[in-house]
């Protein structure tokens, strides 16, 4: 099965003789379930909050900081309101002077400045904060991808209820991810631990849904499995796997 499932990324990608770069997450929970072992670099990626709520809405930025912040390079961020936090950023790894802030009016130019940033293949990573993302527009941010070799983020931010059902619409992103803020971890004495996410990989093209309770990213970048799971039943089991959505 995993040699058919790389089988069907090459047959997917523009140029099949030319292997695709993967940026892995170093947890082999998550890697073993991503064709290539890692999010393919030169392809689009969708990421959404679990819920309408800040929340979850700022740990799904987190989640893609910390993957930008393991991808050497300056990073593009397209967003229409201007309310990222530079020191939440470095917490996760990202450093902001690293981190060329766009703000544009609306998602149409949002969709535009990151398809230009993704084409000229200097950066490492595009970030475009949007709220509807189509086929269409998302096929010009894939194909832009690939053609820069630079990994794409699609991050999705919501006003209204009624934009979050169309997260679950077709798209040409290689992977959809969904992150949820969890209570974090506990600690022997009173204070805050570190932070905890249910990380739920939606779809992966050739390659199987599944979900993981997890520390968010550390100073690093890096996600971890926590104590107690990686101790127990679960360890033995890499993600629990689900039907695709």
């Amino acid at each position: 099965m995993d040699r058919l499932r790389v089988d069907i990324a090459r047959l997917g990608a523009r140029n099949p003789a030319r292997p695709a770069a993967v940026l892995p997450f170093d947890l082999p929970a998550i890697d073993t379930r991503l064709p290539g072992g890692g999010l393919v670099r030169g392809a689009l990626h969708e990421v959404a909050g679990g819920g309408m709520d800040v929340v979850h809405g700022t740990a799904a930025a987190l989640f893609a900081a910390g993957l930008l912040a393991r991808a050497p390079g300056r990073v593009l961020w397209c967003l229409t309101r201007p309310d990222l936090f530079a020191p939440a950023l470095a917490q996760v790894g990202l450093d902001p002077d690293r981190v060329i802030y766009v703000e544009a009016g609306d998602d149409a130019s949002v969709l535009g400045c990151a398809e230009e940033g993704l084409r000229h293949g200097g950066l490492g990573g595009v970030v475009a904060e949007v709220a509807k993302l189509s086929l269409i527009a998302s096929r010009r941010l894939q194909l832009a991808a690939e053609a820069g070799g630079t990994l794409g983020l699609a991050l999705r931010r919501w006003r209204r209820p009624a934009e979050a059902s169309d997260f679950g619409q077709p798209t040409a992103a290689r992977t959809r991810w969904r992150v949820s803020a969890l209570p974090s971890a506990p600690l022997p004495v009173p204070g805050v631990g570190r932070a905890r996410w249910l990380v739920e990989l939606v779809r992966a093209q050739a390659g199987a849904s599944a979900d993981w309770v997890l520390e968010a990213c550390d100073e690093g970048g890096r996600l971890a499995v926590p104590a107690e799971l990686a101790r127990g039943p679960a360890a033995a089991t890499p993600g629990r796997g689900r039907a695709a959505s």
